[in-house]
């Protein structure tokens, strides 16, 4: 009897309710383990978006105060960045690898759980800020010297670093894991030609992890010494150099980025051509690329730093570097289009989302490639149009392709489909907010604002713009609730319809067991012989 053939036994018996939950080594409890709880932080850090944006909507807000203001952001972006973006992905990728591979399981289970409370752990010593009263206020990036011991003596950047320095890890395990799954555990007959877009996406965002966050990771705890047992590795008044925090960050900082959207990326990819009712365009285009921008993103970073007064020589590398990284990512924009073009549409919600985060992207990716130029951007640094980039690049990046992939595969972790009417007004409404919210904030940074200031009322003219804005987030919040109350009453109260095996008629493998699938995932391993394998018979 070959391996293909060979019946998975059923499992025994063993806990049950929230213990379950807190022992279980299956992937598919990890996977939504990890979904809920960066969907809660996700709530979290948007609720502190909501209290900076209604400071700044008037001229002279009072809110917050200035201390308040600095904590309030820089809370805001690292639990978007640590807590919500990458380990939401991780999320989606513990759940739908394996069935997309044809495996049963990971390839190391219990040190798949690890990852998750590694996660749930860091998170908890990040937000044990709150309680201890003492925040940190140095921003998301920490740059030295404000988050060294004269600039912020509470134990707030101590906190960040310790809650960021155990979320490292976590990340680290799970890529690792992801590797050895993609390449050990692939049924027979998927080879890596074979393999969906969205599992390369996430191959390629495991290498990156690996190779990347060891940087924050040793920068992090470089600080922490500094700040707790006298060395002077960042400390200015000792002769460091200010700018090695800066070289450590952003070598982890700009892979991390294409980390917060690759796997946005595989989700395109394998929403538009359900959608299109058409095989992607480009296949091995779109996969090599994804490596592409793998290899580039480590060769992009100073143009983090183009105003910090690094060599003229390194700033023209790195611009023309950076501009080279639009190629790749261009390539998968115009297959997305030709995947597009001709095909039998299908606007259902997850449809829908994929083909707004295209519009998004390409208009934040457009006003990537200004910053990405010297002379414009010593000229918009530290202004809000980097932070309009940045959104339209992370939160459009992310957020749409989250919401897609929501909708594409809760029916399968769930067993029952989320409501089209509600998912259609969620997203109609979040795309009028997301837009309200942040493209305004390319003309205040033209006109000179500046990112990080708690108020501004040397410019009134401001106002209005801002005010605009600050609708805007509230409008993506009332968004988000839509989707949150789609869920509880499709999926909690199981007021939605049941879905089937393949409620899309898509043509990949998750798609070939039951709704939700079985612990064992395949009664028998599957044999695939081509990248659509359901256009074969795949016995469940």
């Amino acid at each position: 009897m070959t391996t293909a053939e060979r019946t998975f036994p059923v499992a025994k018996p063993g806990y049950s309710g929230l213990l379950e939950w807190i022992t279980t080594v299956d992937h598919k409890k990890i996977g939504i383990l990890y979904l809920s709880t960066t969907f809660l932080f996700f709530c979290l850090g948007g609720l502190l978006a909501l209290g900076i944006r209604t400071q700044l909507a008037t001229p002279n807000g009072t809110l917050l105060t200035p201390d308040q203001y600095n904590e309030a952001f820089t809370m805001h972006g690292t639990t978007m960045v640590f807590l919500f973006v990458v380990p939401v992905w991780t999320g989606f990728a513990n759940y739908i690898i394996p069935l997309q591979i044809g495996a049963r399981d990971m390839a190391f289970p219990r040190l798949n759980a690890l990852s998750y409370w590694l996660l749930a752990a860091g998170a908890i010593v990040l937000y044990s800020a709150f309680a201890m009263g003492q925040l940190p206020a140095a921003g998301w990036t920490s740059y030295v010297p404000l988050a060294t011991k004269p600039f912020s003596p509470n134990h707030g950047v101590d906190l960040w670093i310790l809650g960021l320095t155990i979320l490292g890890f976590s990340s680290i395990f799970g890529a690792l894991n992801m590797i050895v799954t993609i390449f050990a555990l692939r049924c027979p007959g998927l080879t890596f030609h074979r393999l969906t877009l969205f599992a390369w996406s996430v191959l390629v965002t495991s290498f990156l992890l690996v190779l990347a966050m060891p940087f924050l990771t040793v920068a992090g705890v470089l600080l922490l010494f500094d700040r707790m047992a006298g060395t002077n590795f960042f400390s200015v008044a000792e002769g460091a150099d200010p700018l090695l925090w800066q070289y450590l960050f952003w070598f982890f900082g700009h892979p991390e980025v294409y980390i917060m959207i690759l796997p946005g990326f595989g989700v395109v990819s394998e929403v538009l051509p359900v959608f299109s009712q058409k095989p992607i365009f480009g296949y091995k285009m779109i996969a090599y690329s994804s490596v592409a921008i793998g290899f580039l993103s480590f060769g992009v970073f100073v143009h983090h730093m183009f105003v910090a007064g690094i060599d003229p020589a390194l700033q023209v590398f790195f611009m023309a570097s950076t501009m080279l990284i639009a190629v790749p990512t261009g390539v998968k924009v115009f297959s997305w289009l030709g995947t597009i073009w001709g095909g039998a549409l299908r606007f259902k919600t997850s449809m829908l989302f994929a083909m707004g985060f295209i519009a998004v992207f390409t208009l934040g990716g457009i006003s990537g490639v200004f910053l990405g130029s010297v002379p414009v951007d010593i000229q918009l640094s530290d202004t809000y149009y980097v932070v309009a980039h940045i959104h339209y690049v992370l939160v459009g990046g992310a957020l749409f392709t989250f919401f897609a992939a929501a909708y594409y595969w809760i029916p399968k972790m769930t067993g029952r489909l989320l409501s089209e009417k509600i998912g259609v007004v969620q997203f109609f409404t979040f795309f009028i907010g997301f837009n309200m919210a942040f493209y305004p904030m390319h003309q205040l940074g033209l006109e000179g604002m500046p990112r990080r200031t708690y108020h501004y009322v040397q410019s009134p003219e401001w106002g209005m713009l801002n005010l605009i804005s600050t609708i805007g987030v509230y409008i993506i919040a009332l968004s988000v609730s839509m989707f949150i109350f789609n869920v509880v009453k499709s999926v909690v109260l199981k007021g939605g319809k049941v879905a089937d095996d393949d409620p899309w008629n898509a043509d990949t493998l998750e798609w070939a067991t039951t709704s939700p699938p079985p612990p064992y995932n395949f009664a028998r391993i599957p044999v695939v012989h081509s990248a659509r394998p359901l256009k074969e018979d795949v016995p469940h």
